[in-house]
């Protein structure tokens, strides 16, 4: 019987899983330009290393996260444009945080013409505790704004400026909330979409150097 799987054991085997892979031939993977498909490898990949060892819930499909028990989403991006997308709940989620942890594999993709082979080296393995994940422009923002003693509506007229993607009911309850309780800074670079676009340099760059943004061993 397998132990279950904790968030430190998460962490752990996240940083043990970068080396590991790092230092792996993928002749599969050869010649592979699509990133999704890579993605996808490593995914996989690091799934099967932590069912052979722990216990956990599968992947929620119903809250689009893939350790619904630790409440952390696993994402694996490229170097060379460190971005994906999540689903798109509210526009509080731009302010308050996705609601979950994130787990960030960014990996740089080399072809081996000897072998015949892909080497595909886990460059950050990056923990993003769920206080983090707000975006950071949006956030900052408001801090500021509060910091100068705004009011109701100039939390209404900032929401116009960055075309934070919400009515105007609720509009008037999120800034409410906001002035009761201002929200963390965060971290995450989150774009307007059908579904928010997440960019991870500014994690990359504060891993290590700010709490709640952890540099799992690379």
């Amino acid at each position: 019987m397998h132990p279950p799987l904790t968030l430190a054991a998460l962490q752990r085997e996240a940083a043990l899983f970068a080396t590991w892979q790092s230092g792996r031939n993928e002749a599969s993977l050869y010649g592979v330009t699509d990133g999704k498909a890579v993605g996808t490898h490593l995914e996989h990949a690091f799934q099967g290393r932590l069912h052979r060892r722990y216990t956990f819930p599968a992947g929620n499909s119903a809250r689009g996260i893939d350790f619904p028990g630790l409440a952390v989403d696993l994402k694996v991006t490229s170097a060379r444009q460190p971005q994906s997308s999540c689903p798109f709940k509210d526009a509080r989620q731009k302010i308050y945080g996705l609601g979950y942890s994130l787990l960030v594999f960014v990996y740089e993709k080399h072809d081996v013409r000897r072998s015949r082979a892909a080497r595909l080296e886990i460059q950050h393995a990056v923990f993003v505790a769920k206080e983090c994940t707000g975006d950071f422009q949006t956030t900052s923002g408001l801090r500021r704004l509060l910091e100068n003693q705004a009011n109701r509506d100039d939390l209404l007229a900032y929401f116009a400026e960055r075309m934070l993607p919400v009515s105007d009911i609720l509009a008037d309850a999120l800034a409410d909330e906001i002035l009761r309780t201002p929200p963390p800074l965060g971290y995450l670079t989150i774009s307007n979409a059908l579904q928010w676009r997440l960019q991870y340099s500014r994690i990359i760059e504060q891993a290590g150097h700010v709490d709640g943004i952890q540099r799992l061993g690379t």
